[in-house]
């Protein structure tokens, strides 16, 4: 193995365990300073622990807590994340799993009162920055991101769409425990979580791009060793300012390969024109980056 290798496999290893950790931070900051105090509930797992807390607290002699609840619950999770994800990635999601709920346990929650929109707002904004960063750091955060992800393969539908569509539940839980203007709190904190964690986490977003050069060779191989991307190729096109004949190559990638395809392009060939929309479905053989 040679250093430049060992180097990126060092990087790539504490990049992914900062992630953890902003995470974990930003979790408990969001339970602690906002949620608790707001009394609405997370997304998620996060949520469902809350409302063992929630309930266990009014009716049975002890308090099953939320950062104990938290882990427990993502158990089953981490089984299903080992085989229809991948080792490495359930690896780093136990990590971050460990350190959320080690998180939520020191950082003491605050006494003050906020306004419960605010609660709702901020609450959602820093827990979606938090599990976007982690997502787009190859790991998840437990609970409904695995389900997430593994769904967003089968459905093509967005990350947040589904963490929505679970977390249903909780509103009505929030309605029975809290009342039905907190309800209406979550669901806007829910909301907002999930429209952040889309504007972070842009790998399922897809773009269509048209390339039209005069080299095409170089442009076709350079796409298809650093993305493995397929590439459709039209032949004999034709300028109309220049009258040069042009090849134009058309293909799909992630939003994450936009910097890589960009610099291909104009590496290969600068006078390439080169167009860019976002896609809504892709239908076909796609390959999607799998998580490592």
């Amino acid at each position: 193995m040679g250093k430049l290798e060992i180097l990126a496999r060092r990087h790539n290893l504490i990049s992914k365990i900062s992630a953890a950790f902003f995470y974990a931070l930003a979790v408990a900051v969001a339970l602690n300073f906002f949620w608790e105090p707001g009394k609405i509930y997370a997304s998620g797992i996060t949520g469902f622990a809350q409302i063992l807390q929630s309930v266990s607290s009014r009716y049975l002699p002890f308090t099953l807590t939320t950062s104990v609840m938290y882990f427990v619950l993502n158990i089953p999770l981490f089984i299903l994340g080992w085989f229809k994800i991948g080792h490495k990635f359930t690896f780093f999601t136990l990590i971050a799993v460990l350190l959320g709920s080690i998180m939520m346990k020191v950082i003491a929650p605050i006494k003050m009162s906020y306004d419960p929109i605010i609660c709702a707002l901020f609450g959602g904004v820093v827990n979606g920055v938090g599990t976007g960063i982690a997502l787009k750091s190859g790991i998840s955060t437990g609970g409904l991101d695995v389900l997430g992800i593994i769904l967003r393969k089968k459905t093509g539908k967005s990350f947040g769409q589904i963490n929505i569509f679970f977390n249903l539940i909780i509103v009505i839980c929030a309605g029975f425990v809290f009342g039905w203007s907190r309800a209406l709190y979550t669901a806007l904190n829910i909301f907002v979580n999930g429209r952040v964690i889309d504007a972070v986490y842009t790998q399922h977003q897809k773009m269509q791009v048209i390339i039209v050069t005069e080299h095409p060779k170089h442009i076709i191989e350079g796409i298809q060793r650093t993305m493995h991307r397929g590439i459709t190729i039209l032949h004999d096109a034709e300028g109309a300012y220049s009258h040069t004949e042009k090849t134009v190559l058309l293909t799909v990638i992630d939003r994450y390969d936009m910097y890589d395809i960009y610099n291909i392009v104009l590496n290969n060939d600068p006078y390439a024109f080169m167009s860019v929309s976002e896609v809504n479905k892709v239908y076909g053989r796609f390959k999607e980056r799998k998580p490592v």
